[in-house]
């Protein structure tokens, strides 16, 4: 898959969105893909990359062998737009390898762990799912702090872009982590949810306990892209990394759910 012109594109357009009130960082390479679109057949989903891919604890550029993205400063570059070939590669690789390299896992191992009830992982010896957003630019700024036409701004901006990953990818199903994921992708997708209630799931609090919900439906449209398929969008309503108080029980049971799901639409690394 020639996944090199959609990372071109998403540079393209960090160019030109980096001089507009986005809170973007700048100098930070797009994030098209966390592990090998063309080796998973499932993808989770979140809202955009991390600052924390770039920054260490004290915000300062994360270098040398605990690199994990590109900056115009590891390729000396001023800007851009001076990008080689063998620079988008580069970039690209880094993508791709993320997984065998230096991940975040405080973040990522806990959407790991949803999908251990299957034959799929990020992780080796698997490798056999990878992680996309719906937007690939970090941001200085959380998703949560942003205003609105800021946020409508970069989804329309990266929709097109995910659009394509999925159109040329294997990805039979995209695992959307969260409520704020679910609302943003019905924004930019033609996905009719089923939203079921699921008790197991709800989350114990000394007042009302917080419900769970699941989602599942079909997309084949991704912003302007018509996928030529129908894609499985599977979703649940706690953000597994933020939401406060999400117990292992309830872990368990939304792993449950995604493995049945995914026996259901055949997309396990047997398939």
């Amino acid at each position: 898959m020639q996944i090199e012109n959609e990372l071109l594109s998403s540079i393209r357009k960090l160019e030109i969105l980096a001089e507009m009130d986005l809170e973007i960082i700048s100098w930070a390479s797009p994030i098209i893909m966390f592990g090998d679109i063309d080796k998973s057949h499932v993808a989770t989903v979140g809202i955009n990359p991390s600052d924390k891919e770039f920054l260490d604890s004290k915000g300062n550029e994360i270098d040398g062998a605990l690199r994990r993205f590109h900056t115009l400063r590891s390729l000396g570059l001023n800007k851009w737009s001076q990008v080689s070939e063998n620079q988008l590669s580069e970039i690209l690789r880094l993508n791709q390898i993320y997984f065998k390299n230096n991940p975040y896992d405080k973040w990522f191992k806990k959407l790991d762990f949803l999908m251990s009830g299957s034959d799929l992982s990020y992780y080796f010896p698997y490798l056999s799912a990878c992680h996309l957003d719906l937007i690939p630019f970090a941001t200085k700024t959380k998703w949560g702090s942003l205003n609105t036409q800021q946020k409508e701004c970069l989804l329309s901006e990266g929709s097109n872009i995910l659009g394509e990953l999925v159109k040329k990818s294997t990805i039979k199903i995209l695992l959307l982590n969260g409520k704020s994921v679910v609302d943003n992708f019905l924004k930019i997708s033609d996905v009719d949810f089923k939203s079921m209630r699921q008790e197991r799931w709800d989350l114990p609090r000394s007042g009302k306990d917080i419900p769970g919900y699941s989602f599942e439906g079909v997309s084949s449209r991704i912003g302007e892209i018509v996928l030529q398929k129908k894609i499985f969008v599977l979703g649940y309503n706690h953000n597994i990394q933020s939401s406060f108080g999400v117990t292992r029980n309830v872990m368990v049971e939304i792993r449950n759910w995604i493995a049945e799901k995914i026996k259901y639409y055949g997309a396990n690394n047997n398939s």
